[in-house]
């Protein structure tokens, strides 16, 4: 499974990301690309500034999505998501796209932290699995805009 911590990996997404434009239609969902680009920020900035959220999650859900966050296949179109992370506005593409791209650097820049706080939902997760969930979620809207 790739992760964002890999400099191969992270320079794939930031290909991929390099090559998205505010005009591009989903494949998928009802998101437009600004929306995505803003939903896409959210798991960054958990795991970035690395706090204990204490989200409220169902553990049913934890527990049949949890392995799918660091596993080679690829997730299911229109997934639900957290509440936080819904793009029920619309948003600025040129706006939000460049927050996005420093994220992803922040966060690819992580990959020597050693201190990782449970993930607000799913628990504790290994720096690998944080790399991992980070990789599949922006490959997994990404390919939802062609990418």
């Amino acid at each position: 499974m790739k992760s964002l911590f890999e400099p191969e990996a992270y320079r794939e997404i930031r290909h991929r990301l390099n090559s998205l434009n505010k005009d591009d239609k989903p494949l998928w969902g009802r998101m437009d690309a600004g929306q995505m680009v803003w939903h896409c920020q959210f798991p960054l900035k958990v795991a970035i500034k690395n706090k204990d959220l204490k989200l409220k999650s169902n553990p049913f859900l934890v527990w049949f999505f949890k392995k799918s966050l660091y596993n080679d296949r690829p997730w299911r179109k229109s997934l639900p998501t957290a509440p936080q992370a819904r793009a029920i506005e619309p948003k600025d593409f040129e706006t939000e796209y460049p927050v996005l791209l420093d994220l992803v650097d922040a966060c690819h820049e992580l990959k020597s932290r050693e201190t990782w706080n449970p993930h607000p939902m799913f628990g504790k997760l290994t720096p690998q699995q944080w790399g991992q969930m980070q990789y599949k979620h922006l490959d997994h809207h990404l390919r939802q805009f062609g990418k």
